[in-house]
């Protein structure tokens, strides 16, 4: 199976900023282990951002453009170290290749990109564009729910979605997150993108990595997008 993984600054690093290692080392096991079973992966990584917040020691995630390109800069080099170095462990090459909705380029320079600041989306373009299978997004959360579970303890998780239309749209709201830049509606933009060309997509929580074996498996984990049959 060819899998697009978008992982979440949210997934990537602790409320400081700083990188959360010890999921970030179980992920790139994970990962090398869904790869060593015969699978293609592809990993859209945010967090270069957030990285050199805490690289940096800032006390918030800047809001201004030239800020936001020194950080990324910093965090970029920390984030694929890091990558580099946890994958090399289980014999798994790297490559990296920094992306725009139109180009190749650097966050450090492409200001627009950062204005967006959505890797849900360009996730999903990443899958239509190699003809993947699956895109799995790995959030702060557990999938779509009925209501925000963040102020409404009482939402319930949407397991299967079939079909997006305004009653789905209309449950996305705010990035509930510090760190990151996404929320439900960029990823249910995602869903869109993927479903639309027959790619199965699927939402859940990265901060339990073996849900991945999961998802593979077939099993019902967060919220699953079924791909149109084209």
């Amino acid at each position: 199976m060819r899998i697009v993984i978008k992982i979440g600054t949210s997934t990537l690093a602790h409320p400081t900023g700083l990188l959360n290692i010890r999921l970030v080392e179980e992920l790139c096991k994970t990962i090398s282990d869904i790869k060593n079973a015969g699978h293609e992966v592809i990993v859209v990584s945010s967090g270069a951002i957030g990285m050199g917040v805490g690289k940096l020691g800032l006390l918030q995630r800047p809001q201004d453009i030239p800020t936001k390109q020194a950080a990324a800069a910093v965090g970029q080099c920390e984030l694929m170290y890091t990558y580099d170095k946890l994958f090399g462990e289980y014999n798994h090459t790297v490559a990296q290749l920094l992306i725009t909705g139109e180009d190749v380029e650097n966050d450090t320079v492409a200001t627009h990109e950062i204005v967006i600041g959505d890797n849900d989306t360009r996730a999903a373009i990443v899958a239509q564009s190699i003809g993947a299978e699956k895109l799995i997004l790995l959030s702060d959360i557990d999938g779509l729910y009925t209501a925000d579970p963040h102020t409404h303890p009482e939402a319930q998780l949407i397991s299967l979605i079939e079909k997006i239309d305004d009653s789905v749209r209309a449950l996305g709201g705010a990035s509930a997150s510090k760190q990151g830049t996404g929320g439900m509606v960029t990823k249910l933009r995602a869903a869109e993108i993927c479903t639309g060309c027959g790619c199965d997509m699927v939402i859940a929580n990265g901060r339990n990595p073996s849900n991945l074996y999961d998802i593979l498996s077939g099993k019902a984990v967060g919220t699953t997008f079924k791909g149109v049959t084209l």
